[in-house]
This record gives structure tokens, sequence and C-alpha cells, in this order.
């Protein structure tokens, strides 16, 4: 493991533990139905999903369009492929419904073999974009799950974002704070993390930062997710931070946090599955959880008292993931395996294909009390 020893987590200033004590009694999120599970793309599954955001963090609408950035990959017979083939592809809603605008990045300027989740900025003069992404492993070379944050500027068209060009890498791991991940091979949710760079202009400072998933430096626990921080400095280049979140003990993967900063208070969300908690913790349902703030160091309070904004129904563990609250309190999300009323691959394996809904879940609505977050 790559892992420089330090005394403890007490030597980073910006740290919140997370250690929640239960998780019973908390809010679910409505049954998905067939209805519900008709693809937009239908050549393609879609998963995690960001939307091009203004610097104040609202969706942009251009010409009466949004543009929405999705990972996608063809529609394999085991949709647990579709990692080792994900491509960003951009699609946009409008009155007229969605409409496909292709792979996001040209092959040559992309620098991984794989492309994962990030976020999309319009910046401030209305005709630059920065998109930020994970790039997984190594163009042209063996697989592995080494992850890289980068970002590749644009310009906004008559499409949509695009002409994409100078894409470079924004920081790296140092082994300290951040576990640098690496790994040639792994198992799902148990891989090491240093991916989804999400885009934030701090209205306080107006300084800008990203958030990213990662993985403790200083703690080679199996679980030992955090979230992390780097800053622009003045000359223009990012500076890792010392991380924000700490769920060393408890959970593996704190997945795609973002920043939605209302009311004067900074909500730090996430998402992530019961299978990367700590059989020694309480355990929470897949679902969208998040942390509260008075400033983004923090130090930052579990919204609902332990965490948990909402979660999959009890009776539909899986059917849902990656959710994604926009500026407008709006949540995104994607339709995992739905429907399986019990059921198990193991007895069922065609319910891989035929249960993966691959397309974006119905939208909900969070609205904000202090330290309470609900679903409206």
């Amino acid at each position: 493991m790559n892992l420089t020893t330090c005394n403890s987590a007490e030597t980073f200033s910006a740290l919140t533990r997370w250690r929640p004590t239960a998780f019973a009694g908390g809010a679910e999120i409505g049954l998905i139905a067939a209805g519900d599970a008709v693809p937009i793309l239908p050549e393609l599954d879609l998963w995690d999903s960001w939307p091009l955001a203004r610097e104040d963090g609202s969706t942009a609408e251009i010409e009466g369009r949004q543009f929405w950035f999705f990972l996608s990959a063809p529609r394999f017979a085991d949709p647990g492929k579709r990692h080792d083939a994900a491509r960003i592809r951009m699609a946009s809603r409008g009155a007229d419904g969605w409409r496909d605008h292709g792979d996001c990045l040209p092959p040559a300027l992309s620098p991984g073999s794989r492309e994962w989740a990030g976020s999309a900025v319009l910046h401030a003069d209305g005709r630059s974009v920065t998109l930020f992404f994970t790039a997984a492993g190594r163009r042209g070379e063996g697989h592995s799950f080494e992850q890289r944050l980068f970002g590749a500027h644009g310009q906004l068209g008559a499409e949509g974002p695009g002409e994409w060009s100078d894409c470079a890498e924004l920081v790296r791991p140092d082994g300290h704070r951040y576990f640098i991940a690496n790994e040639g091979a792994g198992t799902p949710g148990m891989i090491k993390a240093f991916r989804d760079p999400s885009w934030l202009r701090d209205p306080a400072t107006g300084k800008a930062h990203l958030l990213f998933t990662a993985s403790a430096g200083w703690d080679n626990a199996a679980f030992n997710g955090v979230i992390g921080l780097a800053t622009k400095d003045g000359s223009g280049v990012w500076q890792l931070e010392d991380p924000l979140i700490d769920a060393v003990g408890v959970n593996n993967e704190l997945e795609r946090p973002h920043v939605l900063v209302r009311g004067g208070r900074y909500y730090l969300f996430w998402s992530t599955q019961r299978r990367t908690f700590d059989p020694a913790s309480p355990s929470g349902p897949n679902g969208l959880y998040a942390m509260v703030a008075d400033r983004l160091t923090g130090p930052y309070r579990p919204v609902n008292g332990n965490g948990l904004v909402v979660g999959n129904p009890a009776g539909e563990p899986t059917q849902g993931y990656s959710w994604w609250v926009t500026g407008a309190g709006e949540v995104w999300s994607f339709i995992d395996h739905w429907g399986m009323q019990g059921r198990s691959f193991d007895q069922d394996p065609q319910l891989l294909r035929s249960q993966f809904g691959g397309t974006p879940a119905p939208v909900f609505q969070l609205t904000f009390a202090g330290d309470t977050v609900a679903v409206a």
C-alpha cells in the first residue's frame, strides 16, 4: 500500500469525523416503477450525472436547454462491465425532451483508459467552460484502478459546451493525507479512491475549490473513506488541502461529494452504499448523505442527526444510486437494479440486465431548515 505514516488524524486542521451511531427510521425514496425506467438514450447505459452549472451553483440554461453530462457505456449483458468502458456523454434537455450530443471528449484528448465522474462549470464570462473529471487507468496501458483528477477547458457553442482543449492533471495525492489510488486490481466498493472532482466557488471568499472522493493516507484500515479538498491559489495553480470529512472505521467510499451553499450554511452531500460500511459500524442504506457547516472548512455537523438525508426503500435497496443535488435543491440520480422484489442474481442471473435501469431516475426536491434536510 502507498502509505506514509503520520501521528494521527488530529494533525489535520480542517477535519470533521463522521461517526454515526444509528440509521433507524430514515426517509425513503419512492419506489421506482417500470414507467420510470424508459431509457433516454436507448443504445447506452447512463449512470453518474451532473449539470453544466454556473459559478453560483445554479444549473445553466442556454436557449431553453440544460446540458447534462453522464457516464455512459454500451448496454453489456452484465451492466457491471460498464465501469471498464465508461466515457462521458453529453445530452441536453429542453421542452422537446432529451437530445444526444455524443461523447464529450475526443479520444485523443482523454488521458485515461476510462472516464469517471466529475463536474462542469460555465465561468463568469458566459463562454468559458471547464469539465472536471476522473481519468481511470491510462490510455494505451493495461487495466488498473489508478485515478487522477483532470480539467479540460472548452467553449460554449451552438451545440453546448465543446471545443475541448488543454486537458491537464490538477492535483495529485500525497500519500500522507490522501492514499495514492493506483491499485492494479480490486473489488467493487473496496478499491481506494482519488476521484469525483466537484467544483465550488465559495461565496464567502471568492476562492475556487475542488472537493473529491479519497481514502485516508494516514490509516490503512479497510474502511477509510474521506472527502478531500483542493484550492486554486492566486497564480491559478491547484493546491492540495487537508481533508474535510473522515469516515475511517465507518465507510470506505464517500462518493461524489459536492457542496450546496444555502442560507449561509454549507451543505456537503455525498452518496454511499450499505456494502461499503464497516461491518463493525452502524450501516446505513444506499442513499444520499450530508453534513452541514457554517463555513467550507467546517467543523461539520451531520444533518438530521446521523448524516442520512434519504435512502432507497428497504424493499428495493439497490433501485437507485449516485445522487447529485443541484443549486435549486433538485436531486438527480440513476436507476440501478430496480424492481428486484427480493430476488437475487444467483437465482435469477438474467436480472442483471433486465432490471438494470441505466437511465436517470425520477427527480425529487429537498427542503432545508438549519441542520435538517428533508424530501419535499
